[in-house]
This record gives structure tokens, C-alpha cells and sequence, in this order.
């Protein structure tokens, strides 16, 4: 029986594996090696594994259906297990907050967020829970060319931190609940002036 869904968005394909716009398979992948879950079952247009994570029997899944359109995935993994929205978790690259920055969230838009958009659409609804990991660096960029291009190997560092920082806020969800794990990892860069809601 599961407990919790924990979706990562990105694109599949090995051409977008080590792309910013796909953090969030990254930290479902490391989240699966951690703890023994294999994520290659195929259901709902997704690749999903079983197991547990402190003690929740949880889903690992990453939707198959390009980024812009994850929601109808993330819908019918919720249907297939009968979870409640409030049983969602999902882990996102988010352009619009600094590098490096990682905030969790009960509920929330989504600014400009094609595949958070889809699976709000979907969902017909903004409250569950979303780990944002911030993938603006201190310069402009093209943004859709940025989101898609292999990370430079000087970042291979940051993003090693940033994917380990998301699983961990994972494993805080699960183990301490939305809440107290807000409180530890939310840590808002310097100059950020994005509006909590």
C-alpha cells in the first residue's frame, strides 16, 4: 500500500538527462539508489518505483511525457494509488528563484512553469506539496535554451549539492512533515524578492 507519491519532472532521453530542466529526475534518481528502489516499472506514462523511505511505503515516479505536459500522469498515478493531494510531492527545477536556492511549498502558482502548470491543470488544484530547486544564475539567459542545455562541468559541484539538498528535503517531508521541513531547509537567497504565498 502506498503512502506517498513523489514525482520528479523532467524530459526523457538521454539528451536531457543532465539538463537544469531536469533536477527533478535527478533527485528521484538519487533518492532511489538511497534507498534500494528501482524506478523502471512503467504505469500511467511514467516510470515508477515501489519502496520505503522513513518508514512511508512510497512511489518514486518520473512522468515519460515531456516536461509541458506531466500533469495527466501525475493525476492517474494519484488515481492508481488512491492518494489524496495532500499525499503529492513533487520536485521541480524553478527558473524564477536564484541558483542554489531550494524552497519547499504546501501549496502555491505556477510562475511561468510550463510542467507545473499541466499538473495543477490536471489536478484542478495548487495545494500539495512542491520542492523548488532554483536554477537562476546571476546573469540573463535565453531561457528555454538554458533550461535544456547539459549543465557546465563547473557546476557539476552545485548541482551535486543541489540534488542531494532535494532528496534530503524529501526524506524531511516524509519523516517531519511539510511544516517543521520548511522551517530547516527554506533558506531565501540574497536580492530574492519572490513573494511567499
Amino acid at each position: 500500500m502506498v503512502e506517498f507519491l513523489i514525482v520528479g519532472l523532467g524530459n526523457p532521453g538521454s539528451e536531457f538527462e543532465f539538463t537544469p530542466h531536469n533536477l527533478g529526475f535527478l533527485v528521484i534518481d538519487r533518492l532511489a539508489a538511497a534507498h534500494a528502489i528501482r524506478v523502471s516499472r512503467k504505469e500511467d506514462m511514467s516510470l515508477v518505483g515501489l519502496g520505503a523511505i522513513k518508514g512511508k511505503r512510497v512511489a518514486l515516479a518520473k512522468p515519460q511525457t515531456y516536461m509541458n505536459l506531466s500533469g495527466p500522469s501525475v493525476r492517474a498515478l494519484l488515481e492508481r494509488y488512491e492518494l489524496e493531494r495532500d499525499r503529492l510531492v513533487v520536485v521541480v527545477d524553478e527558473l524564477d528563484i536564484p541558483w542554489g536556492t531550494m524552497l519547499i511549498k504546501p501549496k502555491g502558482s505556477a510562475p511561468g512553469h510550463n510542467g507545473m502548470k499541466s499538473v495543477i491543470g490536471s489536478l484542478g488544484t495548487s495545494v500539495f506539496t512542491r520542492v523548488r530547486l532554483g536554477i537562476h544564475p546571476d546573469h540573463p539567459v535565453d531561457g528555454e535554451k538554458f533550461l535544456l542545455s547539459p549543465f557546465k562541468r563547473g557546476q557539476k559541484k552545485d548541482v551535486e549539492e543541489m540534488v542531494e539538498r532535494g532528496a534530503a528535503a524529501v526524506e524531511s517531508i516524509l519523516a517531519e512533515g511539510v511544516e517543521k521541513s520548511m522551517t530547516v531547509f527554506n533558506r531565501r537567497a540574497r536580492g530574492s524578492n519572490e513573494e511567499e504565498e
